[in-house]
């Protein structure tokens, strides 16, 4: 086995293909974090160009705009110098006079913190610390507060690229904890066998975090809220039902009770489900919005104190305030577009009261823009004259009694019926919003006269919690018919040739690359990343088995059979599709060995295939070459079996 793997690895890493790809006019530049000063005026970004192959430059550069059109401040990092230089995670003081971030250390796998002045002056380094630290936020003392790795093993996230699996694999693992930056040193105020995952400060100095014991990639779907203050740790939320994780807890500016999202998420950042309330010292939880035909994906607390959300709601983003009596949400802004800002689609600043935030649609690309919520004023010009090659249409037809949305991008001046590659998003609890497609796989097959259909079947956020549970105990089938619907109303409604369907998608829309072509003989080719083959060894397999019991509803040792009703890897004879495979080495949400027996079996029955895996990669591709390689061979495969 081992063997096997060393040859596949070597034989990607010496015969790695030519980028090749198709990109937009310009690199597209990106504004990865954002945050506004407490007076309004000044925003401080972490921005950087995209690559031709899709992710983020590893160099990114923190800037300072005065609202005023005064020409923006670049701070000179100490490892400008270096292609791989990023800050990140933005805390301003707040009297507004600097602010706070961290670096990766140009030299080890640590981080630093620095402050500088608000106007880019007085580069000051805070701390220098063995591990990672995230979320940092200033107190209302002047401290800094953040959360806190001491001698990380790896990146915090399941998606990031696991550890060696070696050694003693049952000693404790590394935790993430709420910490102080206290007179030049850190002061942890969460235990040390909790791993923290978000956190907020009450005004009392207390804080509030979702929390799980034992290893954090695998525990968030078991986490409680928890307070920390000096009295002690205590929950004051416990899920009652294995389907509602925690996510974005906000503390009302009274500190009197606590806001947070709840619902089933199949990943810890990919949040959406209904807006609950708590008191901050325990006690029942109320559903601010039962039966909501949306999904909620982030809170704040406006300067009047007032629980504003950013919902997803079937094709549109919107903020809307929620009543706290109950009632409808009264919706402040809507539109068929996403929203960059952290806390309910914006960066508040009080007591100014004014918002910062990031719009971005299929046709526009992303500009930093500020002003009241729904009166933004572009600060930024940086995509002025950047184009995408496509017609985006919001699709709904109906499914099984569902109402199910997707989104239909067409290329532009392509005559006679065009192929049509369905991609299926990860999750399943997430969903395709409006982005502008710079570069990547997308951007190339739409420039190569393919149209793509981004289906949301059932179990994707948008249509409210209902929907989002409806494929519970139910993987690949329910959904796989809403997909296939779906294509029905893509053929309906634009000149797309059926006999040209292709397939594709990454982590659960890998695990339906795989399962449809086992299912329907529709798609004539398919791409599979990061995809899952068999429920019941991927259970064993994988770093985040916690995620399976909501979605399945026991364990693969209580209720193998349902499982094996909906593992690929048990109609494999089936399929008569050609499959590419691909995926991260180091994936530890879906290993590799799930790719390799999918791949296995399809060359073993003679069908078309060929597998990947990336040296040194999670779940998904970081490394541009990687990801040029998987497009350039994405791109050969479709135009094999489609053209």
């Amino acid at each position: 086995m081992k063997k096997n793997q060393s040859v596949i690895l070597a034989v990607i890493a010496a015969l790695m293909i030519a980028p090749g790809v198709c990109a937009a006019e310009r690199p597209v530049h990106r504004f990865v974090e954002f945050a506004l000063s407490p007076d309004g005026t000044r925003v401080a970004s972490i921005e950087g160009d995209a690559t031709p192959a899709g992710p983020i430059s590893p160099h990114r550069d923190l800037v300072i705009r005065k609202l005023d059109g005064s020409a923006p401040i670049t701070v000179a990092l100490p490892c400008a110098a270096l292609p791989a230089c990023a800050a990140a995670t933005i805390a301003w003081s707040p009297d507004g006079a600097h602010l706070a971030f961290t670096l990766h250390d140009p030299v080890g796998p640590g981080r630093s913190i620095y402050a500088v002045n608000a106007d880019g002056t007085d580069l000051v380094r805070l701390l220098g610390f063995e591990g990672t630290l995230e979320h940092l936020r200033f107190l209302k003392d002047g401290r800094l507060a953040m959360l806190a790795v001491a001698g990380a093993s790896k990146e915090v996230g399941a998606t990031q690229a696991g550890a060696p699996i070696t050694g003693d694999l049952g000693g404790p693992p590394p935790e993430q904890r709420i910490a102080v930056l206290t007179a030049g040193r850190l002061e942890f105020v969460s235990p040390p066998d909790l791993f923290v995952y978000e956190y907020d400060a009450a005004p009392d100095g207390a804080f509030v975090g979702v929390a799980a014991p034992g290893d954090g990639d695998a525990n968030w779907w078991t986490a409680k809220l928890h307070r920390f203050s000096a009295a002690g740790d205590q929950v004051i939320f416990s899920p009652p039902t294995p389907q509602i994780q925690i996510a974005h807890p906000r503390i009302a500016p009274d500190g009197q009770s606590v806001a947070f999202i709840g619902g089933i998420m199949s990943d810890f950042g990919s949040t959406g489900g209904d807006v609950y309330l708590v008191p901050l010292g325990g006690g029942p939880a109320r559903d601010l919005t039962p039966e909501m035909a949306a999904s909620a994906g982030s809170l704040a607390w406006d300067c009047d104190g007032r629980l504003l959300a950013k919902l997803l709601a079937g094709a549109s983003t919107e903020i809307v305030r929620l009543p706290m009596g109950g009632g409808a949400p009264a919706v402040m802004w809507r539109g068929e577009e996403s929203l960059g800002g952290p806390d309910a689609g914006v960066s508040l600043a009080c007591p100014a009261g004014v918002t910062a935030t990031t719009r971005e649609s299929f046709a526009n690309p992303p500009e930093l823009a500020v002003g009241a919520i729904g009166v933004w004023r572009e600060v930024t010009t940086a995509n002025d004259g950047i184009s995408a090659p496509v017609e985006a249409r919001s699709l709904s037809w109906r499914s099984d009694g569902f109402e199910v949305q997707g989104w239909l991008l067409l290329p532009h001046g392509r005559p006679g019926k065009l192929p049509m590659i369905t991609d299926v998003h990860g999750g399943p609890a997430a969903a395709v919003t409006p982005r502008f497609i710079e570069s990547g796989t997308e951007r190339a097959l739409l420039e190569r006269g393919y149209a793509i259909f981004l289906p949301n079947p059932r179990g994707s956020f948008g249509q409210g919690e209902a929907f989002t549970l409806a494929n519970v105990r139910d993987f690949g089938h329910g959904d796989l018919r809403d997909i296939l619907a779906g294509v029905d109303a893509a053929i309906a409604a634009a000149p797309i040739d059926p006999d040209r369907l292709g397939l594709t998608g990454g982590s659960y829309g890998g695990y339906m690359t795989m399962w449809a072509v086992t299912q329907t003989h529709r798609f004539k080719a398919a791409v599979a990343a990061a995809g899952i083959s068999d429920w019941l060894s991927y259970y064993g397999e994988n770093g985040i088995d916690e995620w399976m019991v909501p979605f399945f509803g026991k364990s693969v040792y209580d209720d193998p059979e349902v499982y094996a009703r909906s593992s690929p890897i048990a109609f494999i004879k089936n399929v008569t599709t050609p499959t590419f495979e691909y995926v991260g080495a180091r994936d530890i949400e879906c290993p590799y060995p799930q790719t390799q027996e999918f791949w296995h079996g399809l060359r073993t029955l003679g069908v078309p295939t060929f597998m990947a895996i990336y040296p040194g990669e999670g779940h998904g591709l970081r490394d541009p070459a990687h990801a040029a390689d998987a497009e350039r061979r994405t791109l050969v495969w479709f135009d094999k079996y489609l053209k």
